[in-house]
């Protein structure tokens, strides 16, 4: 998946701890599955700035984060770091997919 634009890790340090966000967060399995519904035109990736940034980045887990879902403080920062218009986006991704096969959730079984 190509990425509309992207965001310096050190620009995104107001994402983190992405488990303290006032917003949706989806992880995972879940995460991949927002990233697969959007154009990746109208994803911000969170990119790394050095070795350290970049280890941290492949460290952590996928996760997508609506842009409409984000406190309008943060929704300013992004904005203010980014190259394009905040509106023409739909997630920031943080973290890569490692899977190279399909993830399969238990729910999936549940009616099996």
């Amino acid at each position: 998946m190509s990425a509309g634009a992207s965001l310096e890790y050190g620009a995104a340090d107001c994402l983190f701890p992405v488990e303290e966000l006032d917003a949706i967060v989806h992880q995972y399995r879940d995460a991949q599955l927002a990233l697969d519904d959007v154009d990746g035109a109208s994803v911000i990736v969170v990119a790394p700035t050095n070795f350290a940034s970049s280890y941290r980045l492949t460290q952590h887990a996928l996760t997508a984060i609506p842009v409409e879902s984000l406190p309008s403080a943060i929704r300013a920062r992004i904005a203010d770091a980014i190259d394009a218009s905040l509106e023409t986006f739909e997630l920031v991704q943080i973290g890569t997919w490692n899977g190279s096969g399909s993830d399969h959730s238990l729910a999936e079984f549940a009616d099996a």
